[in-house]
């Protein structure tokens, strides 16, 4: 498992292209619209606004969906029909599709409280009931079906790669404000949801 996260990485790596390490990149995180971000792959089902009216997202929260490839299209659809629903905003296939399914001003339902306190893989002080859905918007990474311990493919390391740089440059969010979902809340005990790509985001800043 080391070994394949480690390849996702360098295969991430080689991939990013160089303009989404330019100040060219914080400049489209700050649009308007549906514009083209180099490197990804977005189907805009709800476009950006005006940022300064986006809904005050301080945090970022990875999940990890135990929906078969090909799955984030309908999970985006349906959250996109209802966005307040149990789900999140954004949502990355398999093959690095990213859908933006929710209007940036919404809500949807996900976290479920900031109710993890055992410091088992965080310092929980200052998560715990802090981090939680209506101040952090949520990235559903499908694709660990049947086998949950399934490390995302590098497509989606890929893109996470430059969506993790926009999402923090759109909404002034800091490096240490990205979690995994079972850092801060309870989850299934049969793995870490969110927690490899979570650690990558804050590695990739540092």
């Amino acid at each position: 498992m080391i070994l394949r996260l480690l390849a996702a990485v360098v295969c991430a790596a080689i991939v990013l292209p160089a303009s989404a390490q330019t100040p060219e990149l914080a400049a489209i995180a700050r649009a308007s619209g549906t514009p083209d971000i180099p490197g990804l792959k977005m189907v805009w089902l709800a476009p950006w606004g005006d940022v300064a009216k986006a809904h005050p997202w301080r945090n970022i929260i990875v999940h990890r969906t135990e929906g078969p490839a090909g799955s984030a299209r309908g999970g985006a659809l349906e959250q996109h029909k209802n966005p307040t629903r149990r789900g999140v905003t954004v949502w990355v296939e398999t093959d690095g599709t990213v859908y933006w399914a929710v209007a940036e001003n919404l809500v949807p339902t996900h976290g479920d409280g900031g109710n993890r306190n055992d410091d088992r893989y965080i310092d929980n002080g200052p998560t715990y009931h802090q981090v939680i859905g209506s101040n952090s918007i949520g990235v559903e990474f499908a694709g660990n079906y049947p086998d949950v311990t399934r490390e995302a493919t590098e497509a989606q390391v890929a893109a996470w790669r430059i969506l993790a740089q926009v999402l923090r440059a759109r909404y002034g969010i800091p490096l240490d404000h990205v979690y995994a979902h079972n850092w801060i809340d309870f989850k299934d005990a049969r793995y870490c949801e969110g927690c490899a790509l979570a650690t990558m985001a804050r590695q990739w800043g540092e």
